[in-house]
């Protein structure tokens, strides 16, 4: 069972910047960011693929940039010009090299961007 521990996370003003890491006590073959709001479901914010493709929601393009270490089974998101709505809960994932095993969550770290 792959274990993931994630760190970062916090308040910020408008226009500010935080970072998320993420890693994983195993091999994976790809990681992301997903986020869930109050009220609202979880929704993906970006994924690195293992060949290094990328791929974000619009909401954040352009202000996020998702970044992994294949060889340390870690993956960071750089969150700049945050803003209120960027506030949720932010889950780290990744995917197991066999597909029919279930994906892997991380416990969740609060970003909260208020003034």
């Amino acid at each position: 069972q792959v274990q993931l521990l994630e760190s970062g996370g916090g308040l910020v003003q408008p226009g500010g910047s935080l970072r998320l890491s993420c890693a994983a006590s195993g091999s994976v073959i790809n990681m992301g960011w997903y986020r869930q709001a109050p009220g609202k479901e979880r929704a993906l914010v970006a994924v690195v693929m293992s060949g290094g493709n990328t791929l974000y929601a619009d909401a954040v393009k352009g202000r996020f940039s998702a970044s992994r270490d294949n060889a340390k089974n870690t993956i960071s998101l750089q969150m700049n010009n945050l803003k209120p709505e960027d506030t949720a809960v932010y889950y780290c994932l990744a995917q197991p090299y066999v597909s029919a095993l279930p994906d892997y969550w991380g416990q969740g770290t609060q970003v909260t961007v208020s003034s």
